[in-house]
């Protein structure tokens, strides 16, 4: 496995913002003081003028970005999944949720994969959170060229979109060749046997399968 290339996926997020930069005028990008982490910074040295960092107010960057929402342009908003989904759980909910607007929310760190930031900062909770805001779409894409065509569909769909980014590079699985990503459908990669499969109880055990 040592020659199959591996990419974060908030690294594909970076570029993508850059790229569709280059295409629309019409959206912005606002972060909460961690460009570096969340790879926006990318796209602030590209169009300074369409970036705007709020500091270390995450709740204040979703009223943000949602206010800029309600003039006609797209907001990206990035931070880290355990702020962006729950310190601002209720800006999302109430002031981007509700009146659905176009608020494209760019979470990074997601799930376990934040290493040395610990326990604290480890959002596995995000995608409940998010699936139970009415109209909210909630993305979690698996690879680099995944990312970017999220990216990319997320500025073209109507309503709040959720992004779920990583830290930690994965392997890039997807050909960029032949992959067609649509909202709301997944691609199967292998089918194995029916014995390789394992059913999960409602006590959270697990039962063996019947047959092959």
């Amino acid at each position: 496995m040592a020659d199959v290339k591996k990419i974060a996926t908030r690294v594909s997020y970076g570029e993508a913002l850059v790229e569709l930069a280059n295409e629309h005028d019409d959206f912005v990008v606002l972060d909460a003081d961690g460009r570096r982490r969340t790879q926006t910074g990318k796209f602030k040295a590209a169009c300074p003028d369409r970036f705007f960092d709020v500091g270390i107010a995450e709740s204040n960057l979703m009223g943000v970005a949602a206010g800029i929402a309600t003039t006609g342009r797209v907001a990206f908003a990035s931070s880290f999944a355990m702020f962006a989904a729950g310190r601002a759980f209720e800006q999302v909910r109430n002031s981007i949720g509700y009146p659905h607007l176009n608020v494209k929310i760019g979470a990074t760190h997601a799930g376990i994969s934040v290493g040395e930031d610990g326990a604290t900062h480890q959002c596995c909770e995000d995608i409940a959170l998010m699936r139970v805001i009415p109209g909210m779409t909630v993305i979690v894409p698996a690879d680099d060229i995944e990312a970017r065509a999220v990216t990319r569909a997320a500025y073209e769909c109507d309503g709040p979109v959720y992004m779920r980014f990583a830290r930690l590079a994965s392997p890039v699985i997807n050909d960029p060749e032949t992959y067609k990503f649509e909202v709301g459908k997944g691609h199967h990669h292998a089918r194995g046997c029916r014995r390789d499969h394992r059913r999960l109880r409602p006590d959270g055990g697990q039962r063996g399968p019947r047959g092959c």
